[in-house]
């Protein structure tokens, strides 16, 4: 089913300050890439959707088989942009209490009074790599939800704001099934994006092979500052959107939905679940920063289309028959693309 778009409508002018800024963060873009590229070979695609959801506020779950450099990435990144980084590797073992902190009793050598003095837990960062979040207990995996989603956390009756800016970079393992506990569809919802790390290429291998059996470790400079970085996440927000532009993006995920009046027959048959609002929010929000970080300030339907696969793919379940026929949920997307045109 085709969508007719109609007439794009004036947008907002931009003040000059919000226009600086904006091209302030076009040229930070192409500085971060380039040093992120000192260490990190080939991936251009997974640092772009990296980039666009770290500005637009959004948590990103990564899934791809081990020695793919997902933490070298991440952690580069948290380097070339001056902010704190904690890796959390999820275990079965692991408990709430590990990840946020605790409660310790301490005693005063001089009086012998005893308080309780919390501990800050790896959550108190800035950037937070979940390694193999999916091997945890859904307990944990709940403690992570409140602080992706409230941006503080609970520990011994009390609640604890975390630092800002504060992004849940999580990794899932695709090859590795037994003693996991796979994330709900609910608490998948949260995160923005769902980036698919795959294979470099071989010359790509070629050069990760020559740059990591080497001495020399590149030296990385420091781009932008948490202040710095708050402010241009506020600018996302900003940025205008055209109607026309957000009616899309909602037709767009409302035709995910298998249940929903004029839905394609394709989703009708094959997807068991569409996604919620949470998802047509998503879309516009990453095509608005992704609009930024090439230097423009209003998105469009083109913005909105290039976003599809990372902000779906999570959120289109598609059902048993449609597995049998190795029907993903990437192919009904790129089929709803090529039906909902905007």
């Amino acid at each position: 089913m085709e969508s007719a778009a109609p007439a794009p409508r004036p947008v907002p002018d931009a003040s000059s300050d919000d226009l600086r800024a904006v091209e302030e963060l076009a040229q930070a873009r192409n500085a971060i890439v380039a040093q992120i590229e000192k260490r990190v070979v080939g991936q251009r695609e997974v640092v772009e959707h990296l980039l666009i959801s770290l500005f637009a506020r959004g948590h990103c779950l990564f899934v791809g088989v081990p020695g793919l450099a997902k933490t070298l990435l991440i952690s580069t990144l948290a380097d070339v942009l001056n902010l704190s980084f904690n890796r959390i590797q999820f275990t079965p073992d692991l408990m709430p209490s590990d990840i946020t902190g605790t409660d310790i009793l301490e005693e005063d050598r001089t009086t012998g009074r005893r308080t309780f003095r919390f501990l800050q837990g790896p959550l108190f960062a800035n950037i937070i790599l979940a390694d193999e979040v999916n091997r945890t207990p859904p307990k944990t995996q709940a403690a992570l939800l409140q602080a992706m989603q409230e941006y503080r956390i609970t520990a011994g009756g009390r609640t604890y704001p975390l630092d800002l800016p504060f992004l849940v970079f999580a990794t899932q393992n695709p090859i590795e099934q037994e003693g996991t506990y796979p994330l709900p569809e609910a608490q998948l919802d949260r995160f923005m994006f769902l980036v698919d790390v795959g294979y470099p290429t071989a010359e790509e291998e070629v050069q990760i092979v020559k740059a990591t059996t080497g001495g020399a470790q590149p030296k990385l400079e420091k781009i932008l500052s948490p202040e710095r970085i708050l402010a241009l996440q506020e600018l996302v927000r900003r940025v205008p959107v055209p109607d026309h532009v957000v009616r899309y993006a909602v037709e767009l995920v409302r035709h995910t939905r298998p249940k929903e009046p004029g839905a394609p027959d394709f989703i009708a048959k094959n997807a068991s679940w569409g996604a919620g609002p949470r998802a047509s929010q998503y879309l516009v929000v990453a095509a608005k920063a992704r609009a930024i970080l090439n230097g423009r300030f209003v998105a469009t339907v083109e913005d909105v289309r290039a976003m599809a696969r990372p902000v779906l793919r999570h959120r289109v379940l598609p059902n048993f028959t449609a597995e049998s026929e190795g029907i993903t949920s990437v192919k009904l997307i790129d089929q709803l693309l090529t039906v909902v045109k905007g």
